[in-house]
């Protein structure tokens, strides 16, 4: 199955697509994986991005696609994917359309004012990596299962986040028209879309997403 997965920050895609690949067995496929792959397999498409990334600019959309088609064609993807990260934009999900047509688009919704509860209160142990919500620590500062200290990052504070929820809405949400076939871009009378509520337990969600998937 080829697959997308749609969501603002904080909605729970990366670990819903770890969980939903592994049981399709297909590969997951972030965007900062793929370009970290790319990076350090030195590929022609990931030195270039690189060059994008050493001068501290944007990597273009053009560069962005072929490293996509490059991953899409490697041999772990020809029984399907997931693709997490990717398209960001309806000009994106056209040029995606050109090289591998995904089944079925998977739009994990949730409430901004959740979101901002669920990214805000968000606390990772810089010893062992784990991650926890601030309203479940005892101790706002401890980890509960190493002992280590927690924190907060940087990209979870609330101004941050209110930027990366505007960027969402602006630029990824017009996916959802483009995929239910509501979009002048969209091919007519096809619907991939596949809305799920993830305003609920993960373990919930997940049932969700496979009901839907099948």
């Amino acid at each position: 199955m080829k697959l997308i997965f749609l969501g603002p920050p904080g909605a729970g895609k990366g670990t819903q697509a770890a969980g939903v690949s592994a049981h399709l067995r297909v590969p997951h496929i972030s965007t900062g994986d793929m370009f970290r792959s790319a990076i350090k397999n030195a590929t022609p498409v990931g030195l270039e991005a690189k060059r994008y990334l050493d001068a501290g600019e944007l990597v273009p959309d053009s560069v962005v696609i072929d490293m996509v088609r490059e991953r899409l064609s490697m041999a772990d993807c020809q029984n399907g994917y997931l693709l997490d990260g990717f398209p960001r934009t309806v000009e994106q999900a056209v040029a995606l359309d050109d090289i591998s047509v995904p089944e079925a688009v998977v739009d994990i919704q949730v409430p901004d004012e959740r979101l901002m509860d669920r990214l805000t209160g968000r606390r990772i142990c810089e010893k062992c990596s784990g991650t926890f919500h601030i309203s479940k620590l005892s101790d706002p500062t401890i980890c509960p299962v190493c002992g280590g200290r927690v924190y907060q990052r940087n990209d979870d504070q609330p101004e941050t986040i209110m930027t990366r929820l505007h960027a969402y809405h602006a630029q990824t949400e017009p996916l959802i028209g483009y995929y239910s076939g509501q979009d002048k871009l969209s091919r007519p009378g096809e619907n991939r879309l596949k809305v799920v509520d993830g305003d609920r337990r993960p373990e919930d969600v997940f049932r969700a997403i496979l009901s839907a998937l099948e």
